[in-house]
């Protein structure tokens, strides 16, 4: 139907928009997989019938790149504006590929967090594997060593009954074991350590599973790299893996919903990783930066060469004429514009002074690295093409990156928080607990962890998991130990509860921000920032964009009060289906700061009389709490935070730490205090503790109410008057004392035991549910 209006023209196509009508606009952006709206079509029709000429397919292939929902957040920038734009920016050094923040006199963290959900739902270990390779390169380009990975990951009940999912989805068994092989294949390869994350399974992410990365690095302020060029005249150098046809509308792809043939139509947008390249490519990177022979850097990851060479031309105030007859290809016959948007991975982007082009190219050359120089800075802001002698493309740069903006229109989400239900507590608590550890949310992680080399680089100070050899638990947070001569740390976890977000995006979110806190504050680090990735609904539909406004307001709120500034974010949309959609999932990484990572504090109880205390105030918060959803019960109260309440407790607890009063910390989160104690006593040793102190609840609702800003300290026992006195105005109650191998927990006027199980007992249940449904 639009075949007339293209015209072939030398190596590359001229599209009549001129002559199309509204239905042929749609056609030709659906055929040509733009992704583009009616309005957007329209808009680029107007743009070049102003320049009196037609556009080239590879000029539309690259609007459709630079306007896509993932690169231009057209949906989401008001939002993020409204609600968490402007905290805390006098902090923030850079924020380009990835975020940059002062870590000491002479270093800077630099962090970053993105989504790899469609890939990794169409081919979970190449897209996550990719995922990995892109968020390095975010980082690296900064000029940063990477010293770290995060992975937040997110899929449907690992026993969904395969008759129920809907057709072209795998089912959650499989993407997950894919997935945690694509990132441990990766990152074990290129030698960054995975030391943190996060695994949750909710029947709202059967349709789309989410795959979250994230990448720590540290980098020396001398060599601070930018995401520009600095001259006009200077030099693009092409570096790392030869371009091919993976990875061929990646952003397109993902920012729109995934549907029955998506695997079929979509397979190709998912790029191709190659950690061996990637390793050598990440040290000759380095290696020309600390030679100082580097203007800018930038790696090729959304949009491909489409997207990079223009902006480190325009963030500087210039163009770029680059040759694309020069770029290394991994398929002869590809069509310039297939070359152009190409998302293939382990490609870096250099910008070069003439004067030191050689050197670089030595350095390549000497880590077996491919680089070549295909481009020019140029005065005038625009990008133009040439290939084999001819000029295929012109694009003024305002015009390619000043994408639509929408405000979209949005409905809050309906109430879906109700009154607690009226229910007898359960007559075995013993079982109770037991059967809350061998939740799926619960259960131990080892069987992933474990797959993950944690210890690489011999920088991992905090593990994962912790705990005497053959009695490891879960920590809170992980620790590195970045630099060679100074004991400073870096304090890494990731976090956000679906269940509370389904409820109430808005006091979801809320927590989110007071779990990540607690989580820092409980090994002993100082929370310094927040990374954020955003994972929504179809933002054309005004219940979830609502869900959008809710959960951003939450999060800027909190990080308003904690004077925390985002260090990085990535917004991710269109995470639908025809089924529906994920549920809200502002999935956040927290970083903190470690004066000293020696002083640091770990979960298991550790001897025999210390006193044990809970930190912060308990109440009836049971809503989306894992002991309703074990009961099969709806309703309740999703836990409220206060950021006052929560910073007071954050200070006078790291300050404890500090004085060296805290033999073992761990906060209570999913599984309340029950949940909490199980696992500090899964170290081997165990606590007698009486809740009478707690006051009137129930005593299921003291064990297994979730409220936030709660964590459980071991103090010294000569320390514990001297603890009692710094918390001062912080609520702080003495629950009992670590003591034998059991936990045993007391409560009522009669001293009732509710819960006597020793560490062995509450390890094997807690072990044994993710090896025994992966194998």
């Amino acid at each position: 139907m639009t075949d007339h209006l293209f015209e072939k023209h030398g190596a590359v196509h001229l599209v009549d928009l001129s002559s199309a009508d509204d239905v042929q606009l749609k056609t030709i952006s659906r055929e040509m997989g733009l992704a583009l709206s009616l309005d957007e079509m329209q808009r680029i029709r107007d743009y070049f019938a102003g320049k009196e000429r037609r556009p080239t397919d590879l000029e539309l292939q690259a609007l459709g790149q630079a306007w896509s929902e993932h690169c231009c957040y057209k949906s989401s920038t008001p939002v993020l504006r409204r609600h968490v734009y402007g905290i805390e920016e006098d902090r923030i050094v850079a924020r380009e590929d990835a975020g940059v923040i002062e870590f000491d006199d002479d270093h800077y963290y630099v962090a970053a967090l993105e989504s790899h959900n469609h890939p990794s739902a169409i081919e979970p270990y190449g897209g996550a594997a990719t995922g990995i390779g892109g968020i390095v390169r975010d980082v690296l380009c900064m000029g940063a060593q990477p010293v770290a990975l995060i992975d937040p990951l997110f899929f449907g009940p690992l026993n969904y009954p395969h008759g129920r999912l809907p057709r072209g989805v795998k089912h959650p068994r499989y993407l997950f074991k894919r997935v945690v092989e694509g990132i441990r294949d990766y990152g074990n390869r290129i030698g960054i350590p995975t030391v943190a994350g996060q695994v949750c399974f909710h029947d709202g992410y059967v349709g789309n599973c989410l795959v979250n990365v994230g990448c720590i690095g540290i980098v020396d302020k001398r060599h601070l790299m930018h995401s520009r060029a600095e001259h006009p005249g200077s030099i693009y150098i092409y570096a790392g893996g030869k371009t091919g046809r993976d990875g061929i509308h990646g952003v397109t792809f993902a920012s729109e919903e995934l549907h029955e043939e998506s695997e079929e139509e979509s397979i190709s947008a998912v790029q191709l990783g190659d950690p061996i390249t990637k390793e050598p490519l990440i040290h000759a990177c380095l290696a020309c930066v600390e030679a100082g022979l580097v203007e800018g850097m930038k790696d090729m990851g959304g949009g491909g060469l489409s997207c990079v060479c223009g902006e480190l031309a325009y963030d500087a105030g210039y163009g770029a004429e680059v040759q694309l007859d020069k770029i290394p290809l991994k398929e002869a016959d590809m069509e310039p514009w297939e070359i152009w948007v190409s998302e293939s991975q382990e490609r870096m982007m250099l910008v070069v002074h003439p004067d030191n082009v050689e050197a670089v190219l030595d350095i390549f050359e000497q880590w077996d690295v491919e680089a070549v120089p295909v481009g020019t800075v140029i005065e005038e802001p625009l990008v133009r093409l040439r290939y084999h002698g001819q000029c295929i493309g012109e694009l003024d740069l305002r015009f390619q990156v000043s994408g639509p903006c929408y405000q979209r229109p949005w409905e809050t989400p309906s109430g879906r928080e109700t009154a607690d239900p009226t229910f007898a507590m359960p007559e075995d608590v013993n079982e109770m607990v037991l059967s809350l550890l061998a939740m799926p949310d619960i259960a131990s992680r080892s069987w992933v962890v474990r797959q993950y080399d944690y210890e690489v680089r011999g920088s991992t100070a905090g593990k994962p998991l912790q705990g005497p050899v053959g009695w490891q638990t879960h920590g809170d947070a992980a620790v590195v130990k970045p630099l060679r001569d100074s004991f400073r740390g870096l304090a890494v976890t990731a976090d956000v509860n679906p269940f509370y977000m389904t409820l109430n995006p808005y006091h979801g979110a809320r927590a989110a921000v007071d779990e990540i806190c607690r989580n820092l504050t409980a090994v002993g680090a100082r929370p310094d920032s927040i990374g954020d990735c955003l994972n929504f609904g179809n933002p054309e539909k005004p219940e979830r964009m609502g869900e959008l406004h809710e959960a951003t307001r939450g999060l800027g709120e909190m990080a308003r009060a904690l004077h925390l500034p985002f260090v990085s974010g990535n917004v991710s949309l269109y995470n639908e289906t025809p089924a529906g959609a994920i549920p809200p999932t502002p999935s956040l990484l927290g970083i903190g700061i470690v004066d000293d990572v020696r002083r640091c504090v770990t979960t298991p109880f550790k001897r025999e009389g210390n006193p044990v205390y809970l930190v912060g105030d308990t109440r009836q918060e049971l809503g989306g709490s894992a002991y309703y959803r074990w009961l099969q019960r709806k309703g309740g109260r999703v836990p409220r935070t206060d950021p006052a309440r929560l910073q007071a407790g954050m200070d006078a607890l790291h300050g404890a730490i500090n004085e060296g009063y805290v033999a073992a910390c761990h906060d209570v989160s999913s599984g309340g205090l029950a949940g909490c104690l199980a696992e500090m006593t899964m170290g081997g040793t165990g606590a007698e503790v009486c809740l009478y102190g707690m006051g009137d609840l129930r005593t299921d609702v003291k064990l297994f109410s979730e409220s936030n800003t709660r964590w459980v300290a071991e103090v010294k026992k000569d320390a514990a008057d001297a603890f009692e006195a710094l918390l001062g105005d912080v609520s702080c109650l003495q629950l009992g004392t670590v003591t034998g191998d059991h936990l045993t927990v007391y409560d009522g006027d009669d001293m009732h035991r509710y819960v006597h199980l020793t560490a062995a007992e509450l390890r094997q249940r807690w072990q044994a549910l993710l090896p025994d449904m992966m194998g």
